[in-house]
Protein backbone atom coordinates (compact mmCIF):
# COMPACT_ATOMS: atom_id res chain seq x y z
CA UNK A 1 0.00 0.00 0.00
CA UNK A 2 2.62 2.34 0.79
CA UNK A 3 4.46 2.36 -2.81
CA UNK A 4 1.14 3.07 -3.99
CA UNK A 5 0.59 5.81 -2.28
CA UNK A 6 4.09 7.15 -3.00
CA UNK A 7 3.07 6.58 -7.06
CA UNK A 8 -0.04 9.19 -6.06
CA UNK A 9 -0.11 13.06 -6.10
CA UNK A 10 0.30 14.11 -2.03
CA UNK A 11 -3.25 16.01 -2.89
CA UNK A 12 -4.80 13.40 -4.30
CA UNK A 13 -4.03 10.60 -0.91
CA UNK A 14 -5.00 13.50 1.65
CA UNK A 15 -8.50 14.23 -0.20
CA UNK A 16 -9.40 10.65 -0.40
CA UNK A 17 -8.03 10.30 3.17
CA UNK A 18 -10.11 13.39 4.55
CA UNK A 19 -13.60 12.00 2.77
CA UNK A 20 -12.94 8.43 3.95
CA UNK A 21 -13.18 9.49 7.23
CA UNK A 22 -15.69 12.02 6.46
CA UNK A 23 -18.21 9.56 4.87
CA UNK A 24 -16.98 6.74 7.55
CA UNK A 25 -18.11 9.21 10.25
CA UNK A 26 -21.40 10.10 8.48
CA UNK A 27 -22.34 6.16 8.00
CA UNK A 28 -21.65 5.90 11.96
CA UNK A 29 -23.81 8.69 13.08
CA UNK A 30 -26.67 8.15 10.43
CA UNK A 31 -26.68 4.40 11.16
CA UNK A 32 -26.60 4.24 15.12
CA UNK A 33 -29.70 7.10 14.74
CA UNK A 34 -31.47 4.70 12.10
CA UNK A 35 -30.86 1.61 14.90
CA UNK A 36 -32.32 3.46 17.80
CA UNK A 37 -35.51 4.84 15.43
CA UNK A 38 -36.00 0.73 15.29
CA UNK A 39 -35.83 0.10 18.86
CA UNK A 40 -37.38 3.68 20.76
CA UNK A 41 -39.05 1.55 23.40
CA UNK A 42 -35.86 1.95 26.00
CA UNK A 43 -36.56 -1.70 27.73
CA UNK A 44 -35.29 -3.76 24.30
CA UNK A 45 -33.33 -1.23 22.95
CA UNK A 46 -30.90 -2.08 21.11
CA UNK A 47 -28.03 0.69 22.25
CA UNK A 48 -27.17 -1.99 25.08
CA UNK A 49 -25.73 -4.05 22.66
CA UNK A 50 -24.29 -1.39 20.25
CA UNK A 51 -20.55 -0.59 20.90
CA UNK A 52 -18.45 2.28 19.12
CA UNK A 53 -15.30 3.26 19.42
CA UNK A 54 -16.18 6.10 22.01
CA UNK A 55 -17.13 2.99 24.08
CA UNK A 56 -15.20 2.01 27.52
CA UNK A 57 -15.69 -1.86 26.13
CA UNK A 58 -15.40 -1.72 22.60
CA UNK A 59 -11.77 -3.11 22.35
CA UNK A 60 -12.60 -5.75 24.63
CA UNK A 61 -15.62 -6.81 22.84
CA UNK A 62 -13.57 -6.73 19.56
CA UNK A 63 -11.11 -9.06 20.99
CA UNK A 64 -12.83 -11.29 22.68
CA UNK A 65 -13.18 -13.62 19.94
CA UNK A 66 -9.96 -12.86 17.96
CA UNK A 67 -8.40 -16.32 17.57
CA UNK A 68 -5.67 -14.87 15.33
CA UNK A 69 -3.41 -11.82 16.53
CA UNK A 70 -2.64 -11.50 12.89
CA UNK A 71 -5.22 -9.17 12.93
CA UNK A 72 -5.54 -7.47 16.51
CA UNK A 73 -2.63 -4.94 15.33
CA UNK A 74 -2.69 -1.27 14.92
CA UNK A 75 -2.98 -1.34 11.50
CA UNK A 76 -5.95 -3.93 11.15
CA UNK A 77 -9.10 -2.27 10.06
CA UNK A 78 -11.54 -1.70 13.06
CA UNK A 79 -15.38 -2.14 12.68
CA UNK A 80 -16.98 1.68 13.36
CA UNK A 81 -19.63 -0.42 15.40
CA UNK A 82 -20.21 -3.81 17.20
CA UNK A 83 -23.59 -5.31 17.45
CA UNK A 84 -24.02 -7.65 19.89
CA UNK A 85 -27.76 -8.98 19.41
CA UNK A 86 -30.16 -10.36 21.99
CA UNK A 87 -32.79 -11.41 19.63
CA UNK A 88 -33.66 -11.21 16.25
CA UNK A 89 -35.35 -8.09 15.76
CA UNK A 90 -31.82 -6.61 16.67
CA UNK A 91 -30.22 -8.77 13.72
CA UNK A 92 -33.40 -7.19 11.45
CA UNK A 93 -32.45 -3.94 12.56
CA UNK A 94 -29.02 -3.87 12.10
CA UNK A 95 -29.57 -5.52 8.54
CA UNK A 96 -31.63 -3.03 7.29
CA UNK A 97 -29.28 0.08 8.75
CA UNK A 98 -26.40 -0.82 7.26
CA UNK A 99 -28.13 -1.61 4.08
CA UNK A 100 -29.56 1.84 4.33
CA UNK A 101 -26.78 3.45 5.18
CA UNK A 102 -23.87 1.99 2.71
CA UNK A 103 -22.01 -0.13 5.49
CA UNK A 104 -20.77 -3.85 5.02
CA UNK A 105 -21.81 -6.50 7.57
CA UNK A 106 -19.48 -8.83 8.66
CA UNK A 107 -21.39 -11.47 11.11
CA UNK A 108 -19.01 -13.81 13.93
CA UNK A 109 -19.55 -16.56 15.90
CA UNK A 110 -17.05 -18.04 16.90
CA UNK A 111 -13.96 -15.76 15.90
CA UNK A 112 -11.71 -18.87 14.07
CA UNK A 113 -12.07 -17.26 10.07
CA UNK A 114 -8.29 -17.93 9.75
CA UNK A 115 -8.08 -14.96 7.81
CA UNK A 116 -10.04 -12.83 9.79
CA UNK A 117 -13.05 -12.21 7.58
CA UNK A 118 -15.84 -12.31 10.00
CA UNK A 119 -13.90 -9.21 12.09
CA UNK A 120 -11.83 -7.40 9.59
CA UNK A 121 -12.91 -5.26 6.44
CA UNK A 122 -11.21 -2.61 4.08
CA UNK A 123 -14.57 -1.01 3.92
CA UNK A 124 -16.56 1.26 6.45
CA UNK A 125 -18.51 -2.35 8.03
CA UNK A 126 -20.59 -3.31 11.03
CA UNK A 127 -20.09 -6.54 13.18
CA UNK A 128 -22.53 -8.79 14.18
CA UNK A 129 -21.22 -10.30 17.15
CA UNK A 130 -24.00 -13.44 18.11
CA UNK A 131 -21.94 -13.90 21.02
CA UNK A 132 -25.38 -13.83 23.25
CA UNK A 133 -26.79 -16.31 20.55
CA UNK A 134 -25.72 -19.37 22.10
CA UNK A 135 -28.65 -21.40 23.26
CA UNK A 136 -28.52 -25.35 22.94
CA UNK A 137 -32.28 -27.30 23.17
CA UNK A 138 -31.76 -30.56 23.31
CA UNK A 139 -34.60 -33.17 22.52
CA UNK A 140 -33.36 -36.01 24.19
CA UNK A 141 -36.67 -38.00 22.38
CA UNK A 142 -36.67 -36.91 18.93
CA UNK A 143 -32.57 -36.91 19.09
CA UNK A 144 -32.68 -33.53 17.58
CA UNK A 145 -30.87 -30.42 18.81
CA UNK A 146 -31.61 -26.83 18.05
CA UNK A 147 -28.28 -24.48 18.58
CA UNK A 148 -27.71 -21.30 18.16
CA UNK A 149 -24.97 -20.09 15.45
CA UNK A 150 -23.00 -18.66 18.42
CA UNK A 151 -22.44 -21.29 20.46
CA UNK A 152 -19.41 -22.97 20.31
CA UNK A 153 -18.93 -26.94 19.47
CA UNK A 154 -17.82 -27.48 22.73
CA UNK A 155 -20.75 -26.21 24.70
CA UNK A 156 -23.21 -28.34 22.32
CA UNK A 157 -20.73 -31.69 23.06
CA UNK A 158 -21.31 -30.69 26.87
CA UNK A 159 -24.59 -29.73 26.92
CA UNK A 160 -26.01 -32.90 24.85
CA UNK A 161 -24.29 -35.13 26.88
CA UNK A 162 -25.94 -33.59 30.03
CA UNK A 163 -28.86 -35.14 28.34
CA UNK A 164 -27.58 -38.29 27.14
CA UNK A 165 -24.22 -40.69 27.19
CA UNK A 166 -24.96 -42.09 24.16
CA UNK A 167 -25.82 -39.35 21.86
CA UNK A 168 -23.82 -36.49 20.61
CA UNK A 169 -23.15 -34.82 16.85
CA UNK A 170 -21.05 -34.77 13.96
CA UNK A 171 -19.14 -31.76 15.74
CA UNK A 172 -15.47 -30.44 15.23
CA UNK A 173 -12.54 -32.26 16.78
CA UNK A 174 -11.25 -28.56 18.04
CA UNK A 175 -13.70 -27.50 20.64
CA UNK A 176 -13.65 -23.75 20.52
CA UNK A 177 -15.07 -23.77 16.92
CA UNK A 178 -18.00 -21.53 16.70
CA UNK A 179 -21.11 -23.73 15.35
CA UNK A 180 -22.10 -20.81 12.77
CA UNK A 181 -19.28 -20.71 10.79
CA UNK A 182 -18.28 -24.46 11.74
CA UNK A 183 -21.70 -25.50 9.65
CA UNK A 184 -21.61 -22.96 7.06
CA UNK A 185 -18.36 -24.31 5.74
CA UNK A 186 -19.38 -28.24 6.10
CA UNK A 187 -17.98 -29.23 8.92
CA UNK A 188 -16.19 -32.09 8.89
CA UNK A 189 -14.81 -33.91 12.56
CA UNK A 190 -14.55 -36.36 14.85
CA UNK A 191 -17.67 -38.64 13.42
CA UNK A 192 -16.98 -37.43 9.54
CA UNK A 193 -16.32 -41.34 8.75
CA UNK A 194 -19.56 -42.82 10.38
CA UNK A 195 -22.11 -39.93 10.26
CA UNK A 196 -20.52 -37.35 7.91
CA UNK A 197 -19.98 -33.73 7.75
CA UNK A 198 -22.32 -31.93 10.83
CA UNK A 199 -24.28 -30.34 7.74
CA UNK A 200 -25.07 -33.53 6.34
CA UNK A 201 -27.30 -33.65 9.55
CA UNK A 202 -28.76 -30.63 9.54
CA UNK A 203 -32.54 -31.12 8.97
CA UNK A 204 -33.51 -27.30 9.48
CA UNK A 205 -31.96 -23.69 10.31
CA UNK A 206 -33.48 -20.16 10.98
CA UNK A 207 -31.91 -17.92 8.55
CA UNK A 208 -32.05 -13.73 8.38
CA UNK A 209 -31.98 -12.30 4.64
CA UNK A 210 -30.32 -9.21 3.11
CA UNK A 211 -34.45 -7.66 3.57
CA UNK A 212 -34.72 -8.85 7.34
CA UNK A 213 -36.85 -11.41 6.10
CA UNK A 214 -36.57 -14.49 8.77
CA UNK A 215 -36.64 -17.75 6.73
CA UNK A 216 -36.85 -21.51 8.14
CA UNK A 217 -35.94 -24.42 5.58
CA UNK A 218 -39.89 -24.45 4.60
CA UNK A 219 -39.64 -21.12 3.41
CA UNK A 220 -36.68 -20.47 2.09
CA UNK A 221 -36.68 -23.51 -0.06
CA UNK A 222 -34.21 -26.43 -0.92
CA UNK A 223 -32.05 -24.21 -2.73
CA UNK A 224 -31.17 -22.04 -0.22
CA UNK A 225 -31.06 -24.47 2.71
CA UNK A 226 -28.25 -26.59 0.50
CA UNK A 227 -26.29 -23.87 -0.01
CA UNK A 228 -25.89 -22.91 3.60
CA UNK A 229 -25.09 -26.05 4.62
CA UNK A 230 -21.50 -25.97 3.51
CA UNK A 231 -21.34 -22.79 1.51
CA UNK A 232 -19.43 -20.71 3.66
CA UNK A 233 -20.13 -18.49 5.91
CA UNK A 234 -20.71 -14.59 5.33
CA UNK A 235 -22.38 -14.94 1.46
CA UNK A 236 -26.46 -15.49 1.82
CA UNK A 237 -27.34 -14.20 4.71
CA UNK A 238 -27.22 -14.91 8.84
CA UNK A 239 -28.15 -18.57 9.91
CA UNK A 240 -29.11 -17.38 13.18
CA UNK A 241 -30.05 -21.09 14.93
CA UNK A 242 -29.74 -24.52 13.56
CA UNK A 243 -31.48 -27.77 13.54
CA UNK A 244 -29.14 -30.76 13.84
CA UNK A 245 -30.33 -34.38 14.25
CA UNK A 246 -28.38 -36.25 17.04
CA UNK A 247 -26.41 -39.67 16.48
CA UNK A 248 -25.23 -42.67 18.47
CA UNK A 249 -22.38 -43.72 20.31
CA UNK A 250 -21.77 -45.81 22.27
CA UNK A 251 -20.82 -46.11 26.27
CA UNK A 252 -17.20 -47.04 25.67
CA UNK A 253 -14.67 -45.79 23.58
CA UNK A 254 -11.23 -46.47 23.15
CA UNK A 255 -8.31 -43.90 21.97
CA UNK A 256 -5.01 -43.73 21.67
CA UNK A 257 -2.10 -41.64 20.70
CA UNK A 258 1.69 -42.54 19.66
CA UNK A 259 4.16 -40.63 18.64
CA UNK A 260 7.10 -42.44 16.10
CA UNK A 261 10.51 -40.49 15.68
CA UNK A 262 12.16 -40.51 12.16
CA UNK A 263 14.55 -42.89 13.99
CA UNK A 264 11.97 -44.61 14.81
CA UNK A 265 10.47 -45.59 11.24
CA UNK A 266 8.37 -42.54 11.08
CA UNK A 267 8.38 -41.67 7.24
CA UNK A 268 7.60 -45.52 6.28
CA UNK A 269 4.78 -45.62 8.84
CA UNK A 270 3.27 -42.41 7.62
CA UNK A 271 3.52 -43.96 3.80
CA UNK A 272 1.90 -46.76 5.30
CA UNK A 273 -1.05 -44.88 7.29
CA UNK A 274 -2.22 -43.19 4.29
CA UNK A 275 -3.18 -46.92 2.66
CA UNK A 276 -4.51 -47.99 5.85
CA UNK A 277 -6.37 -45.26 7.24
CA UNK A 278 -8.85 -44.00 5.17
CA UNK A 279 -10.25 -48.13 4.85
CA UNK A 280 -10.14 -48.62 8.16
CA UNK A 281 -14.09 -49.31 9.56
CA UNK A 282 -16.47 -45.89 9.95
CA UNK A 283 -16.33 -46.77 13.80
CA UNK A 284 -12.84 -45.02 13.89
CA UNK A 285 -11.50 -41.56 13.82
CA UNK A 286 -7.83 -41.37 12.24
CA UNK A 287 -5.08 -38.34 12.75
CA UNK A 288 -1.65 -37.93 12.42
CA UNK A 289 -0.17 -34.99 13.33
CA UNK A 290 3.75 -34.16 12.10
CA UNK A 291 5.98 -31.34 13.70
CA UNK A 292 9.81 -30.73 14.90
CA UNK A 293 10.67 -32.25 17.85
CA UNK A 294 13.57 -32.43 20.52
CA UNK A 295 13.67 -34.44 23.32
CA UNK A 296 15.85 -32.69 25.46
CA UNK A 297 18.13 -29.93 25.54
CA UNK A 298 21.07 -31.60 24.66
CA UNK A 299 19.66 -33.76 21.33
CA UNK A 300 19.24 -33.12 17.80
CA UNK A 301 15.53 -31.99 16.96
CA UNK A 302 13.96 -34.77 14.61
CA UNK A 303 10.55 -34.93 13.47
CA UNK A 304 7.95 -36.47 15.74
CA UNK A 305 5.08 -38.34 13.79
CA UNK A 306 2.13 -38.35 16.06
CA UNK A 307 -0.49 -41.47 15.37
CA UNK A 308 -4.14 -40.85 16.96
CA UNK A 309 -7.42 -42.63 17.32
CA UNK A 310 -10.47 -42.28 18.59
CA UNK A 311 -12.54 -45.60 18.26
CA UNK A 312 -16.22 -45.92 18.92
CA UNK A 313 -16.44 -49.02 20.69
CA UNK A 314 -13.98 -51.07 23.26
CA UNK A 315 -10.49 -52.06 23.26
CA UNK A 316 -11.22 -55.55 22.87
CA UNK A 317 -11.99 -54.56 19.20
CA UNK A 318 -9.35 -52.58 18.39
CA UNK A 319 -6.21 -53.66 19.35
CA UNK A 320 -6.86 -56.49 17.32
CA UNK A 321 -7.87 -54.55 14.27
CA UNK A 322 -4.98 -52.47 14.53
CA UNK A 323 -2.76 -55.06 14.73
CA UNK A 324 -4.22 -56.95 11.69
CA UNK A 325 -4.58 -53.61 9.52
CA UNK A 326 -1.43 -51.47 10.70
CA UNK A 327 1.29 -54.05 12.54
CA UNK A 328 3.52 -51.62 11.62
CA UNK A 329 2.94 -49.66 14.47
CA UNK A 330 3.56 -51.65 17.10
CA UNK A 331 1.15 -50.91 19.30
CA UNK A 332 0.88 -52.70 22.94
CA UNK A 333 -1.97 -53.52 24.92
CA UNK A 334 -0.88 -50.13 26.99
CA UNK A 335 -1.39 -47.94 24.01
CA UNK A 336 -4.74 -48.38 24.21
CA UNK A 337 -7.61 -46.41 26.83
CA UNK A 338 -10.91 -46.94 27.67
CA UNK A 339 -13.33 -43.90 28.69
CA UNK A 340 -16.52 -41.76 27.76
CA UNK A 341 -17.27 -40.52 24.70
CA UNK A 342 -17.32 -36.73 26.48
CA UNK A 343 -14.01 -37.99 27.75
CA UNK A 344 -12.42 -39.30 24.15
CA UNK A 345 -13.33 -35.16 23.14
CA UNK A 346 -11.26 -33.95 25.89
CA UNK A 347 -8.74 -36.35 25.12
CA UNK A 348 -8.56 -34.90 21.35
CA UNK A 349 -8.24 -31.47 22.83
CA UNK A 350 -5.44 -32.01 25.15
CA UNK A 351 -7.61 -31.68 28.67
CA UNK A 352 -7.65 -35.05 29.82
CA UNK A 353 -7.04 -33.94 33.40
CA UNK A 354 -10.06 -31.53 33.25
CA UNK A 355 -13.45 -32.49 34.18
CA UNK A 356 -16.33 -31.77 30.65
CA UNK A 357 -17.36 -28.20 32.01
CA UNK A 358 -13.91 -26.96 30.66
CA UNK A 359 -15.80 -27.42 27.09
CA UNK A 360 -18.40 -24.80 27.58
CA UNK A 361 -15.01 -22.19 28.01
CA UNK A 362 -15.18 -20.20 25.06
CA UNK A 363 -12.10 -18.42 25.10
CA UNK A 364 -9.27 -20.79 25.07
CA UNK A 365 -7.55 -21.18 21.99
CA UNK A 366 -6.21 -24.15 20.43
CA UNK A 367 -4.28 -22.53 18.05
CA UNK A 368 -0.75 -20.15 18.69
CA UNK A 369 -2.14 -16.77 18.87
CA UNK A 370 -0.77 -16.00 14.92
CA UNK A 371 -1.04 -17.97 12.48
CA UNK A 372 -1.37 -18.54 8.83
CA UNK A 373 -2.97 -21.74 7.85
CA UNK A 374 -3.24 -23.74 4.25
CA UNK A 375 -5.11 -27.49 3.16
CA UNK A 376 -5.17 -29.38 0.79
CA UNK A 377 -6.91 -32.58 -0.18
CA UNK A 378 -4.96 -35.69 -1.15
CA UNK A 379 -6.69 -38.43 -3.68
CA UNK A 380 -3.40 -40.60 -4.33
CA UNK A 381 -0.47 -41.68 -1.55
CA UNK A 382 2.37 -39.32 -1.20
CA UNK A 383 5.44 -41.63 -2.31
CA UNK A 384 7.47 -41.94 0.58
CA UNK A 385 10.78 -39.86 -0.87
CA UNK A 386 8.29 -36.93 -0.74
CA UNK A 387 7.51 -36.89 2.63
CA UNK A 388 11.04 -37.14 3.46
CA UNK A 389 11.40 -33.84 1.12
CA UNK A 390 9.09 -32.76 3.85
CA UNK A 391 11.70 -33.16 6.76
CA UNK A 392 14.25 -30.67 5.95
CA UNK A 393 11.51 -27.64 5.94
CA UNK A 394 10.00 -28.74 9.23
CA UNK A 395 13.80 -28.71 10.69
CA UNK A 396 14.62 -25.37 9.26
CA UNK A 397 12.29 -23.71 11.48
CA UNK A 398 13.11 -21.72 14.38
CA UNK A 399 12.34 -24.07 17.92
CA UNK A 400 10.09 -20.72 19.14
CA UNK A 401 7.67 -21.42 16.26
CA UNK A 402 5.08 -24.22 15.94
CA UNK A 403 4.79 -25.45 12.78
CA UNK A 404 2.69 -28.87 12.52
CA UNK A 405 1.28 -30.60 9.59
CA UNK A 406 -2.01 -32.72 10.39
CA UNK A 407 -3.10 -35.28 8.07
CA UNK A 408 -7.05 -36.68 8.83
CA UNK A 409 -8.32 -39.67 7.45
CA UNK A 410 -11.71 -39.57 5.32
CA UNK A 411 -13.31 -42.81 3.42
CA UNK A 412 -15.88 -44.50 5.46
CA UNK A 413 -19.41 -42.56 5.00
CA UNK A 414 -17.57 -39.92 3.58
CA UNK A 415 -16.86 -41.67 0.37
CA UNK A 416 -21.07 -42.64 0.39
CA UNK A 417 -21.96 -39.23 0.19
CA UNK A 418 -22.46 -37.53 -3.58
CA UNK A 419 -20.58 -34.78 -3.21
CA UNK A 420 -23.25 -32.54 -5.19
CA UNK A 421 -25.36 -33.45 -1.77
CA UNK A 422 -24.02 -30.28 -0.08
CA UNK A 423 -21.86 -27.50 -1.48
CA UNK A 424 -18.86 -29.54 0.32
CA UNK A 425 -17.40 -31.67 -2.39
CA UNK A 426 -14.57 -33.66 -0.90
CA UNK A 427 -16.26 -36.92 -1.01
CA UNK A 428 -16.00 -40.05 -2.87
CA UNK A 429 -11.90 -40.82 -3.83
CA UNK A 430 -10.22 -38.69 -1.06
CA UNK A 431 -8.08 -40.32 1.01
CA UNK A 432 -7.12 -37.54 3.82
CA UNK A 433 -7.33 -34.09 4.16
CA UNK A 434 -4.03 -32.00 5.29
CA UNK A 435 -4.37 -28.57 7.25
CA UNK A 436 -0.57 -26.92 7.19
CA UNK A 437 -0.09 -24.36 10.48
CA UNK A 438 2.65 -22.34 11.31
CA UNK A 439 2.00 -19.83 14.42
CA UNK A 440 4.06 -17.77 16.53
CA UNK A 441 3.67 -15.36 19.48
CA UNK A 442 1.66 -12.30 19.18
CA UNK A 443 5.15 -9.82 19.37
CA UNK A 444 6.59 -11.90 16.49
CA UNK A 445 3.55 -10.85 14.22
CA UNK A 446 7.06 -7.93 12.80
CA UNK A 447 8.08 -11.36 11.39
CA UNK A 448 4.64 -12.61 9.76
CA UNK A 449 5.94 -12.19 6.14
CA UNK A 450 8.58 -14.46 6.72
CA UNK A 451 6.56 -17.44 8.48
CA UNK A 452 3.32 -16.97 5.45
CA UNK A 453 6.68 -17.25 3.39
CA UNK A 454 7.74 -20.53 5.17
CA UNK A 455 4.28 -21.82 4.42
CA UNK A 456 3.90 -21.04 0.87
CA UNK A 457 7.09 -22.66 -0.23
CA UNK A 458 5.96 -25.43 2.03
CA UNK A 459 2.19 -25.62 -0.35
CA UNK A 460 4.25 -25.26 -3.13
CA UNK A 461 6.11 -28.15 -2.24
CA UNK A 462 3.31 -30.51 -1.79
CA UNK A 463 1.64 -29.46 -4.82
CA UNK A 464 2.87 -32.63 -7.44
CA UNK A 465 1.74 -34.55 -4.82
CA UNK A 466 -1.64 -33.57 -3.87
CA UNK A 467 -5.61 -32.81 -5.46
CA UNK A 468 -5.14 -31.28 -9.03
CA UNK A 469 -8.03 -29.17 -11.29
CA UNK A 470 -8.51 -27.56 -9.55
CA UNK A 471 -6.39 -27.91 -6.30
CA UNK A 472 -9.18 -28.46 -4.04
CA UNK A 473 -9.15 -26.44 -0.28
CA UNK A 474 -11.09 -26.49 2.83
CA UNK A 475 -13.42 -23.73 2.74
CA UNK A 476 -13.62 -23.68 6.99
CA UNK A 477 -9.32 -23.13 6.49
CA UNK A 478 -9.75 -20.03 4.62
CA UNK A 479 -7.04 -18.99 2.56
CA UNK A 480 -6.75 -15.84 0.80
CA UNK A 481 -3.42 -16.91 -1.08
CA UNK A 482 -5.78 -19.36 -3.37
CA UNK A 483 -7.76 -16.37 -4.74
CA UNK A 484 -9.63 -13.26 -3.84
CA UNK A 485 -12.61 -10.98 -4.16
CA UNK A 486 -12.11 -7.27 -4.49
CA UNK A 487 -11.38 -5.40 -0.70
CA UNK A 488 -14.60 -4.54 -1.11
CA UNK A 489 -16.36 -7.87 -1.62
CA UNK A 490 -17.36 -7.22 -5.57
CA UNK A 491 -15.33 -9.71 -8.14
CA UNK A 492 -16.64 -11.46 -11.53
CA UNK A 493 -18.18 -14.56 -12.08
CA UNK A 494 -14.50 -15.36 -13.50
CA UNK A 495 -12.59 -13.78 -10.67
CA UNK A 496 -14.37 -15.54 -7.81
CA UNK A 497 -14.06 -19.13 -9.73
CA UNK A 498 -10.51 -19.04 -9.01
CA UNK A 499 -11.22 -19.77 -5.68
CA UNK A 500 -14.34 -20.61 -5.65
CA UNK A 501 -13.78 -24.40 -7.30
CA UNK A 502 -10.92 -25.26 -4.99
CA UNK A 503 -13.42 -24.86 -2.44
CA UNK A 504 -16.28 -26.34 -4.09
CA UNK A 505 -15.50 -27.89 -7.33
CA UNK A 506 -18.71 -27.69 -9.79
CA UNK A 507 -20.92 -26.66 -6.97
CA UNK A 508 -19.55 -23.32 -7.36
CA UNK A 509 -22.23 -22.86 -10.15
CA UNK A 510 -25.02 -23.96 -7.92
CA UNK A 511 -24.16 -21.39 -4.95
CA UNK A 512 -23.74 -18.39 -8.04
CA UNK A 513 -27.56 -19.31 -8.95
CA UNK A 514 -28.57 -19.16 -5.23
CA UNK A 515 -27.05 -15.89 -4.38
CA UNK A 516 -28.41 -14.74 -7.24
CA UNK A 517 -31.86 -15.02 -6.58
CA UNK A 518 -31.29 -14.95 -2.54
CA UNK A 519 -28.93 -11.42 -2.35
CA UNK A 520 -29.20 -10.06 -6.02
CA UNK A 521 -27.39 -6.84 -4.58
CA UNK A 522 -24.73 -8.55 -3.64
CA UNK A 523 -25.24 -7.14 0.70
CA UNK A 524 -23.21 -9.85 2.07
CA UNK A 525 -19.61 -10.33 0.70
CA UNK A 526 -16.21 -10.56 1.38
CA UNK A 527 -12.79 -11.24 0.01
CA UNK A 528 -14.08 -15.13 -0.41
CA UNK A 529 -17.92 -14.68 -1.11
CA UNK A 530 -19.70 -15.85 -3.69
CA UNK A 531 -21.07 -13.46 -6.02
CA UNK A 532 -23.94 -13.26 -7.90
CA UNK A 533 -23.21 -13.83 -11.49
CA UNK A 534 -23.95 -10.72 -12.93
CA UNK A 535 -21.09 -8.93 -10.82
Amino acid sequence: MKSLYRSLPLLFVVVCSLSWVNVSANSHDDFLDCLSSYHPDQSSSISKVTYTETNSSYSAVLESSIRNHRFSTPNTPKPLVIVTPLNITHVQATIRCSKKHGLQIRTRSGGHDYEGLSYVSHVPFVVIDLVHFKSVEVDVENEEVWVQSGAIVGEVYYRINERSTNLTFPGAHGYTVGIGGFISGGGDGLLSRKYGLAADNVIDAQFVDASGRVLDRRSMGEDLFWAVRGGGGGSFGIVLSWKIKLVHVPSIVTVFSVGRTLEQNATQLLHRWQYVAPNLPNDVYSLVAISAWKASENETRTVLVTFTSVFQGGANELIPLMQERFPELGLVKEDFIEMTWIESVLFINGLSNETSEALVERNRSLLPPSFKSKSDYVNEPVPEIALQGLWPQLLEVDEAISAVQTFIAYGGMMDEISETETPFPHRKGTLYKIHYNIGWQEEENIRSQRYISWMRKLYSYMGPFVSKSPRAAYVNYRDLDIGRNNDDGKASYKQASVWGRKYFKNNFDRLVSVKTKIDPENFFKHEQSIPPHFH
